[in-house]
């Protein structure tokens, strides 16, 4: 089996590899100790992209919180290639990484030359847009960096423009400042975070970077069937409310949207509720 033939096996749209001593700068000492912890003698990172845009229907969940928990998919179909990379190179190990890695993925994918290089930090991969998950793994087979980084996209600036935390800017993206984050954020909240909230039209995520994309027009509905099939696009207060956080996994297995527990959805619900509510300004 060839690598092209293996990776779209496991379904990934495109791939590349690169040098784990050209990431390795990337990161900081403790994500390098985890890394290293993994896989003892790290050199080289296979990374590859899993398109998961299943189309506009309307809802108030981030499109990638709609289908499949994306941790679990991505790890299924990771170990799927590390499992035929490992029949075919039995003396090296291979080991696969989702989300939570310590590799820098979005880095990686650059140096593996996937695609180009979003304004707003996300790799951007025709035809898919953003709308894809990025899975690495990592190993101690030696592998090469492309002898071409990704580019950068057309900088048009929509992205910036269009961001409504104001979290992108010349150094890249300040997560602090993300709606994405400010609407999985636990504690208490400033007036302004709030009347972010309320303002908001997803209760769980943000997608507007990314709908503005112009990368991102005319983009074809995911192969994938977990990302497809089965899909929870919008979530009422009846859905969230008088759950334990266990319950409210048990309740949706699998879901990206339950790892914070309900308690923040029940909360942005309420402030979307308050919005709807008060009186229209003349």
């Amino acid at each position: 089996m060839d690598l092209d033939t293996l990776w779209t096996d496991a379904g990934a749209a495109a791939w590349g590899s690169c040098a784990y001593s050209d990431l390795r700068s990337h990161m900081d000492t403790q994500a390098q100790t985890r890394a290293e912890a993994l896989c003892p003698h790290p050199a080289g990172v296979y990374v590859a992209a899993f398109p998961y845009y299943a189309g506009d229907q309307p809802g108030n969940l981030s499109r990638y919180a709609r289908g499949e928990n994306y941790h679990t998919a991505l790890h299924r179909r990771l170990e799927q290639a590390a499992e035929s990379l490992t029949a075919l190179e039995p003396l090296h190990k291979f080991v696969p990484l989702v989300d939570n890695s310590p590799l820098p993925e979005g880095v990686a994918a650059g140096l593996a030359g996937l695609g180009l290089r979003g304004q707003n930090g996300l790799t951007i991969l025709p035809p898919y847009g953003t709308w894809i998950f990025l899975g690495a793994i990592l190993t101690d087979q030696p592998l090469p960096s492309a002898e071409h980084p990704s580019p950068p996209c057309a900088q048009c600036g929509a992205c910036v423009a269009a961001c409504p935390g104001k979290a992108l800017g010349p150094n890249g993206l300040d997560p602090s400042k993300c709606l994405s984050d400010l609407t999985q954020r636990k504690g208490a909240l400033t007036e302004e975070q709030q009347q972010q909230l309320r303002r908001h039209s997803l209760i769980w995520g943000c997608d507007i970077c990314q709908e503005v994309c112009p990368y991102n027009r005319r983009v074809p509905t995911t192969p994938l069937p977990e990302f497809r099939t089965g899909l929870l696009s919008t979530l009422s207060p009846s859905d969230v409310e008088n759950f334990t956080r266990r319950q409210f996994q048990d309740a949706y297995p699998d879901r990206a949207f339950t790892w914070r527990g309900p308690g923040v959805l029940e909360r942005n619900l309420k402030l979307k509720s308050e919005q709807e509510k008060a009186p229209a300004l003349d």
